[in-house]
C-alpha cells in the first residue's frame, strides 16, 4: 500500500542513475537529501537500433510514450473558491521529439520591450515579483494525491484530455470550447498548459512566466483552443465529437516570451509528429483569423454550453487572489529561512 494514500502530499521515494546499456540492471534508491538507502528497484532494458538515417549526429532525444499528469491543487481550490477543479487544473505533458523541431539555439528570451517581462526579470523589484510567481507555481504544480496521470497514445485520448463540460450535465465527456494558456519549457521540453480564463491567475504579472517557473527562455509559448473542423460558429451538440474532425489552434500570443513567428511552421511540425489525427492549424497572435476562432470558441461556451463569463473573463471580486497567498507562502519561506540562518525572528 501507498504510505502517501489519502494524504495531502505524495513524496519522492528517492532517485538513481542508469545508462542506456541493454540488460537486467539493480540499483538502491537514495532519498534526495540525507541521501539514505530507500530501497532496491530491478530493471530490465532492452534497446531498439534507431531507424533514423541521421541518428549518430543528433543527441539523445525522447521519443515516448506521451505522459501527463493533470495537477488538481486542494490549496488553489481551497483559496479560490472554486467548485470547477478543471478551473484551478494544470497540465503537464512531455512532449515527443521537441528537439527535432526546436535546437538549443532556438529558445525564446523573456521579451526585454514588454513592461511586464521587465518587472519580473530586471529592477529591483523583480527578486519579491519572482518569489511570489515561483510561489504560486509550486501550489500550481504541486505533487499531491489528488493528481491524475494518463498516456496519450492516440487522437481519442487528446480529446479526452480536452472533456470539460460540467459533471453530471449532458456535455461532460464532451471537448470544451475553451482557450488554454500554454509553455513549452526550455529545461525539460514539457508542454505545460491551463485554462486561460482561470481565475486564480488574474493577480500575476504574467500567466506564462508562472507556467514557466519565471525561467529566462522558453522553447514556445502563447494560446492554443480546440475547434471542430469548419470553427465553432457553424458546430451542432447534435453532432456527436467523434463524428467530427478536430482541431488545434495554436499561436504565439505571449507578451512575456513573444515567441519568433518565424518558428509557427516548427511548433505545426511538432504537435502533427505528437498528435497524429488532429489537425494543426498555427497563427500569429495578431492575425484576424485567430481572433474569429478563438471568439468563436468563447461566444460557443457561453450559450452553448452555459459557462459562465467569469470563467472566461475573470475577476476576484469576493475571492482571495492565489498571488496574495503565494507572496505570502514566499514571504513565510524566506522568513524560515532566514530563521534558520539566524536562529533568530528577524
Amino acid at each position: 500500500m501507498d504510505k502517501d494514500d489519502g494524504a495531502i502530499t505524495d513524496d519522492i521515494v528517492g532517485g538513481f542513475e542508469t545508462t542506456v546499456t541493454t540488460g537486467a540492471k539493480e540499483f538502491t534508491l537514495e532519498s534526495p537529501s540525507l541521501r539514505r538507502n530507500r530501497g532496491t528497484l530491478f530493471m530490465k532494458i532492452d534497446t531498439t537500433p534507431s531507424t533514423d538515417a541521421d541518428a549518430a549526429a543528433r543527441p539523445y532525444i525522447f521519443d515516448g510514450p506521451i505522459r501527463f499528469s493533470r495537477h488538481s491543487s486542494p490549496t488553489v481550490g481551497r483559496l479560490t473558491n472554486l467548485d470547477d477543479a478543471r478551473l484551478y487544473s494544470t497540465w503537464k505533458m512531455f512532449l515527443r521529439g521537441v528537439r527535432l523541431f526546436f535546437s538549443d539555439g532556438e529558445k525564446q528570451h523573456w521579451n526585454v520591450n514588454y513592461h511586464a517581462a521587465k518587472a519580473i526579470f530586471q529592477g529591483p523589484t523583480s527578486i519579491a515579483i519572482r518569489s511570489t510567481i515561483q510561489a504560486g507555481h509550486r501550489m500550481l504544480y504541486a505533487r499531491t494525491t489528488s493528481n491524475g496521470f494518463g498516456v496519450i497514445n492516440d487522437a481519442k485520448d487528446v480529446m479526452t484530455l480536452l472533456h470539460g463540460g460540467k459533471p453530471g450535465s449532458p456535455t461532460a465527456h464532451r471537448v470544451k470550447p475553451a482557450v488554454y494558456t500554454y509553455i513549452i519549457a526550455a529545461d525539460d521540453d514539457s508542454f505545460r498548459f491551463s485554462e486561460t480564463g482561470a481565475a486564480f491567475f488574474v493577480d500575476f504579472a504574467s500567466k506564462h512566466a508562472l507556467h514557466a517557473n519565471c525561467a529566462e527562455y522558453v522553447r514556445y509559448s502563447g494560446e492554443f483552443h480546440p475547434r471542430p473542423a469548419g470553427g465553432w460558429a457553424s458546430f451542432s451538440d447534435d453532432t456527436p465529437d467523434d463524428a467530427v474532425a478536430w482541431e488545434l489552434v495554436i499561436d504565439n500570443n505571449s507578451g512575456t516570451y513573444s515567441p519568433s513567428p518565424l518558428l509557427l511552421p516548427n511548433l505545426k511540425d511538432l504537435f502533427e509528429y505528437n498528435f497524429p489525427g488532429f489537425t494543426i492549424c498555427t497563427y500569429d497572435f495578431n492575425d484576424p483569423r485567430l481572433a474569429e476562432s478563438r471568439e468563436a470558441c468563447r461566444t460557443y461556451a457561453l450559450y452553448k454550453r452555459d459557462v459562465r463569463q467569469e470563467e472566461l473573463q475573470p475577476h476576484t471580486r469576493g475571492e482571495e487572489p492565489l498571488a496574495h497567498n503565494a507572496s505570502a507562502e514566499a514571504c513565510n519561506t524566506a522568513s524560515a529561512g532566514h530563521l534558520e540562518s539566524t536562529g533568530r525572528i528577524a
